[in-house]
């Protein structure tokens, strides 16, 4: 199947590629944001991608744009580290597309989803711990808690609880086994949701750093955006939305409660680095969502980089979940 990126138009609109500029996709995927950026404009793009399967996809873009496409494997949270690797200190534009794709999820041996048999892993790099590890290693005070912060489990607890009595008796390895034991600990009717949907969510984001990866290349990208510099972000949940909503209203200094007509809104802390291109999230069209499901839960943030400093980085982006070195440390 193909792999459309979502809400296309309006990522290209809201970056507005130019002649001349170089570009970072931060979640290159399968080339879709980096083809529209190069076919808009005589420029570069530089993709930074963890997953070594893009590698295909990344040849393909080699090919119809000679000379004008680099792919860095490399988490997209250290875009500055890659940027400055590759020669250069600033770029003209940032794109990120946040969270697993369909073409990941597609991939029954790479264990992202219940709906197909695999092996228990998660992992977007094919390195380090995988959700097997999670389940089999950490204590049930952690797994509940990840449960909870990362996929907004209200049957945290008892999930947790079910996962430690059932890994007691065999090893929890494959994707149907986990979302046997899940869906028996959670119960109730059956829906259109189902029931391990978002503990399957909460071990992805967990195993993945994904919500630490999405603040550190925040971070990031306010460093070496250059002046006037374009950040777009296209998230699918409301965690990472939250994170990227809180980070550019704090930065565009409109953080601090909006004020009201007795308290005026606080002043911020230092000169806004960024200027909200439109103060909501824009969310895809009907015919896109009518088209590609996927869109339907897609937010889009865009910023333009002011020439003012850049601001200290802060931890408090992100929910107060069992940090992965947890687990890291106990393999």
């Amino acid at each position: 199947m193909s792999h459309a990126p979502v809400m296309l138009n309006e990522v290209i609109a809201a970056l507005q590629p130019r002649d001349g500029a170089l570009y970072i996709d931060g979640t290159f995927g399968a080339g879709g944001y980096t083809r529209a950026i190069l076919g808009e404009a005589d420029c570069r793009v530089l993709g930074i991608d963890r997953d070594p399967n893009v590698a295909p996809m990344a040849e393909q873009v080699k090919a119809l744009f000679p000379g004008r496409f680099v792919l860095v494997r490399a988490p997209f949270s250290a875009m500055d580290e890659v940027i400055a690797v590759n020669g250069g200190e600033t770029v003209d534009g940032i794109v990120l597309d946040i969270g697993v794709s369909s073409m990941q999820i597609d991939q029954a041996e790479r264990g992202f989803s219940f709906a197909k048999e695999g092996p228990l892993d998660m992992r977007m790099s094919g390195e380090g711990p995988s959700a097997a590890d999670a389940v089999m290693l950490l204590p049930e005070a952690d797994l509940a808690a990840i449960f909870w912060h990362y996929g907004e489990e209200k049957k945290s607890r008892r999930v947790a609880s079910a996962i430690v009595r059932a890994r007691a008796e065999e090893k929890i390895a494959t994707t149907e086994r986990l979302a046997e034991i899940v869906a028996k600990a959670v119960g109730g009717k059956p829906g259109r949701i189902h029931p391990a949907t978002r503990t399957f969510q909460a071990l992805r984001i967990y195993i993945n750093d994904e919500l630490g990866e999405l603040a550190r290349a925040l971070h990031a990208a306010e460093k070496i955006l250059a002046p006037a510099g374009r950040l777009v972000v296209v998230t699918f949940h409301s965690l990472e939305d939250r994170i990227v909503k809180s980070f550019l209203r704090e930065r565009s200094g409109l953080s601090g409660g909006g004020g009201s007509r007795h308290m005026p809104e606080a002043e911020p802390v230092a000169e806004p680095s960024f200027r909200l291109l439109q103060r909501k999230a824009q969310e895809a069209g009907e015919a896109e969502t009518s088209e590609n499901p996927r869109a339907r839960s897609a937010k889009l943030r865009a910023a333009i980089r002011t020439d003012a400093p850049v601001w200290p980085a802060s931890d408090d982006l992100l929910p107060p979940a069992p940090p992965l070195s947890r687990l890291e440390a106990a393999l």
